[in-house]
């Protein structure tokens, strides 16, 4: 390591994770489709309820609501929510 070469805090990586986390919600609106990590649809998002996604009752199997952690989410952009997981973890 150089003079120059600061090493990240913990404080400066949860600022880090702070900020990545308020850009992918700002990102995550309603009518979204969410895919699974092989882009399979998992559903449509409802809305943000805390630190979760909730999916609309219409694209869910059994007419019940169903919530996806944002830690599950990978990314996010105009079309879709891109999940970590296959469609059968999430059901789990």
């Amino acid at each position: 390591m150089t003079g120059n070469d600061q090493a990240m805090t913990d404080s400066d990586l949860q600022t880090l994770d702070d900020k990545a986390m308020e850009s992918l919600r700002a990102q995550i609106t309603e009518h979204l489709q969410v895919r699974d990590i092989n882009g399979e649809h998992v559903g449509t998002v409802d809305h943000l309820e805390g630190d979760q996604i909730k999916l609309t009752r219409s694209g869910s199997p059994d007419g019940q609501h169903h919530y996806v952690p944002l830690t599950d989410v990978r990314s996010a952009d105009e079309v879709a929510v891109y999940l970590s997981k296959t469609r059968e973890e999430m059901m789990a």
